[in-house]
């Protein structure tokens, strides 16, 4: 079983090269982050075209989240119990605040079980700065996702849970650490919501790096980052015991960053027995 998760940074934008990529690759499950589409406008035929059953939650211009199966999709949740909701400054620039409206969770979290195994489809927030609102909105998110976690995997179901967390694990994950002091992605409270969700008895599957010592899976698109190897990794591959002990093989696929448009990320593929 075949298992990857991909950052596409507008699934529109980056149609022709997933359709090639998923064509290639051949992967049995797929979890996608930051679609930046609404769900019923997500290209659910074009990829059904290739074998795959669709869930999508997205609800316009910014985030959205979608699990792509082989291997059928059941009990499909948009996002999870407890879900936060961002009271601060909206990401759309163009959207006034001036009225009052009715604020909703992001979609941010897609769950559905995809041939026996639990799979969640995450895009944490991006805490912009440590003294922002939106940090504390993403500690929050955080909090929440483990509470939510911890009861699904109470069931024993086999479960993954991955996707593009914004948080670097370690300083090792990042390619200066001393570019990001005072930087969020890297501050003890979110690298403490990651230990957090590994004493749930997740497993970070921490794939092959295909270039240097580090398997990085985020490269600014300015200044040739990509090209010197500046990156960060960020989007994380999280498991439960049993699913964790079934993995043969992980790699970042850098080719999937290469050429004209690609997304900022790189997908993580895993392979399991």
């Amino acid at each position: 079983m075949r298992l990857a998760t991909w950052n596409v940074n507008s699934v529109k934008a980056r149609l022709p090269r997933l359709l090639a990529w998923l064509d290639e690759t051949a992967p049995d499950v797929v979890c996608l982050q930051e679609t930046k589409c609404r769900a019923d406008q997500f290209p659910a035929a074009e990829v059904e075209e290739l074998g795959y059953a669709t869930a999508a939650h997205g609800d316009g211009r910014w985030n959205g989240v979608a699990v792509l199966s082989k291997v059928g999709i059941e009990d499909v949740s948009n996002g999870f119990p407890g879900q936060p909701v961002y009271e601060g400054e909206t990401d759309d620039p163009q959207t006034k605040l001036t009225e009052p409206v009715l604020l909703t969770p992001e979609a941010r979290a897609v769950g559905a079980t995809c041939g026996g195994v639990r799979v969640w489809s995450l895009y944490a927030p991006n805490g912009r700065t440590p003294e922002s609102a939106h940090y504390t909105y993403k500690l929050a998110w955080f909090a929440a996702l483990r509470e939510a976690l911890a009861a699904e995997l109470a069931g024993g179901t086999p479960l993954v849970a991955c996707g593009d967390y914004n948080v670097a694990p370690t300083d090792e994950d990042v390619w200066d650490p001393a570019v990001f002091i005072g930087s969020t992605h890297v501050t003890p409270s979110e690298r403490q919501a990651l230990a957090d969700l590994q004493a749930l008895g997740l497993h970070d599957v921490i794939p092959t790096p295909m270039k240097g010592p580090f398997p990085f899976t985020y490269w600014d698109y300015r200044a040739g980052m990509f090209h010197k190897n500046m990156g960060m990794r960020i989007d994380l591959f999280y498991a439960s015991e049993d699913v964790a002990g079934r993995v043969r093989s992980a790699y970042v696929d850098r080719e999937a960053r290469k050429g004209k448009g690609p997304s900022d990320h790189a997908p993580v593929v895993v392979d399991l027995d």
